[in-house]
């Protein structure tokens, strides 16, 4: 495949992000060239679009994207499982199995994850440990762009792995992103009763979809703790998870639970930024803090399961579908906050 190229856009730095015509070889040892039929944009693609690169997933100048979901058009050498034609679903990384972490059974901590990205390109050379431990099949009844969902729902499905629900708890999902909605369905299926709390009504109308019995607009109320307060009786939640990043949004996820409670931290803030907890209130009234990050194979297959059964309606996340010329201008409308947009799917 000398001198073939593709078009694929390019991370260059801080919002900079450009389609080009890239070269692409061959699958070489292990490895697995995929047709990507199609990508999604993610909140952690906009994060890494404002920043310009991330420390672990990757350094510019490269390919970008990382949730996707094609057809194999050639396996490389090694590659036994696998067959041209296949159609399948990659995650962005894969454990090495063989560390501290790994041996202690928890993989998304291990000490050399392998990370992906390349999504947003006609093909994508998928690496070797990848295939062999987080590449699925997808079966025809599953359409493409529902099975790339199967990356951020695997990120939800750890987090309640680390922080299990309880059926008939109150649960308020602090955020309501992509990430967001899906532990309001999620928790919904857990058969949790559900406050919402967020902005943008396209996205509360969402929450209620899903089956959340109650909305908060923090666009409408000046102080949201006093409306999860009323909602709880004065209690507060038994569980609050946190979906939106921040330090303030973490401050407000440990106000909003109740004695006894558990609070989710699952949004992921800037380095080096910190919080101040009350002792006394985290110690007296025994809160429970729990944080998780990114997943695990295990999650990933019942991801993808949770989707295929129709658990999970993926195609609800999907705001519109653009094609690879529209990424750049969509992310970057994305990380001004001009777009209400809870998914792009990108037509490849």
């Amino acid at each position: 495949m000398t001198g073939w190229n593709m078009r694929a856009v390019v991370l260059h730095g801080k919002e900079s992000a450009v389609l080009e015509d890239v070269p692409i070889r061959s699958a070489g040892s292990g490895e697995v060239r995929i047709r990507v039929e199609r990508a999604l944009t993610c909140g952690t693609d906009v994060k890494v679009f404002r920043r310009g690169h991330h420390a672990r997933m990757i350094t510019p100048p490269a390919v970008f994207g990382h949730e996707f979901a094609g057809v194999i058009e050639e396996v490389g050498p090694k590659v036994t499982n696998w067959h041209v034609g296949d159609r399948v679903v990659a995650a962005n990384s894969a454990p090495c199995n063989r560390c501290y972490y790994c041996q202690l059974g928890r993989e998304e901590l291990c000490e050399d994850l392998q990370f992906f990205n390349g999504a947003f390109a006609e093909q994508a050379i998928v690496p070797a440990r990848i295939v062999e431990k987080n590449m699925l099949l997808v079966d025809k009844c599953t359409p493409l762009e529902c099975a790339a969902m199967s990356e951020p729902l695997a990120c939800v499905v750890r987090g309640l792995e680390v922080a299990p629900l309880e059926a008939g708890a109150t649960v308020v999902v602090l955020g309501l992103g992509p990430i967001g909605l899906m532990f309001v369905r999620l928790s919904v299926l857990a058969g949790c009763s559900v406050i919402a709390v967020g902005r943008r009504q396209t996205r509360l109308r969402l929450a209620e979809e899903f089956g959340a019995l109650q909305t908060v607009d923090v666009d409408e109320h000046t102080d949201v703790l006093s409306q999860v307060r009323a909602l709880t009786k004065g209690y507060g939640a038994d569980m609050v998870i946190e979906a939106v990043g921040s330090p303030q949004a973490w401050t407000l996820a440990i106000d909003m639970v109740r004695k006894g409670g558990i609070v989710n931290l699952f949004g992921g803030c800037s380095s080096g930024s910190t919080i101040t907890v009350d002792t006394t209130r985290l110690h007296y009234d025994e809160i429970t803090l729990r944080a998780s990050f990114h997943h695990t194979p295990r999650s990933f297959r019942r991801a993808l399961q949770l989707i295929r059964s129709g658990d999970i309606n993926a195609s609800s996340f999907i705001s519109t579908h653009i094609s690879l010329t529209e990424v750049p201008a969509t992310l970057q409308g994305l990380a001004n906050g001009e777009l209400d947009i809870i998914k792009a799917c990108v037509v490849v």
